[in-house]
């Protein structure tokens, strides 16, 4: 990503020096970092907020009573785990904050939920199923309420910034349901070829 970065860096130093645009350029970036200042500053208020949120369900008992709700469910796309294990409410956690919007916020539950499914699976460099299933879900996730994309265009005085959840939804769920499909379809085809293999 580095290299890219500097490319389009140098690529656009090289444009404007020889369209003689160079003035532009600098009012440019310094427009631009203005801008993700107070983008980031923007977004930082409902990030905290919802990040808050969640961390007082956690420490309330929302969540196990969650896990417990959506345990069912959720054993069919990750079998074997424990019911009330440290891995099943990190994956609640970063379901339900996905489910929000909050991306920042779902990405490092995603983590600690890694890690857990790695110590309960006993897995060491290979990912197991389950392991690629939360990859897949923290990726192609359903987002309820898009509060990060709703605060962004918000942000860019949008007239009506809530308006793109019902595409939000259609499109979230489309890309879920295709991305389980094929890690149970690809699941069962690889089980099958080390079968034979052996």
């Amino acid at each position: 990503m580095k290299y890219v970065i500097f490319f389009m860096c140098a690529a656009s130093f090289v444009a404007s020096s020889l369209t003689g645009r160079i003035n532009e350029l600098s009012n440019a970036a310094l427009t631009g970092c203005k801008e993700a200042v107070t983008l980031s500053i923007t977004l930082c208020g409902a990030i905290a907020f919802w990040s808050g949120i969640m961390n007082i369900a956690n420490r309330s008992g929302v969540v196990s009573f969650l896990s417990k709700i959506m345990f069912r469910p959720l054993s069919l796309l990750f079998p074997g785990i424990k019911k009330n294990g440290k891995a099943m409410q990190y994956i609640v956690l970063n379901f339900i904050s996905n489910l929000l919007g909050l991306g920042n916020a779902s990405t490092p539950l995603g983590i600690n939920a890694m890690r857990e499914l790695k110590e309960e699976e006993n897995c060491d460099k290979t990912a197991s199923r389950n392991m690629i299933m939360l990859v897949v879900m923290n990726t192609a996730s359903i987002q309820f309420f898009p509060s990060t994309i709703v605060a962004l265009r918000a942000s860019h005085a949008a007239s009506n910034a809530a308006d793109i959840v019902p595409c939000v939804w259609i499109v979230s769920l489309c890309s879920l349901s295709i991305s389980i499909i094929s890690v149970i379809l690809f699941g069962k085809f690889t089980a099958r070829r080390n079968k034979s293999n052996e």
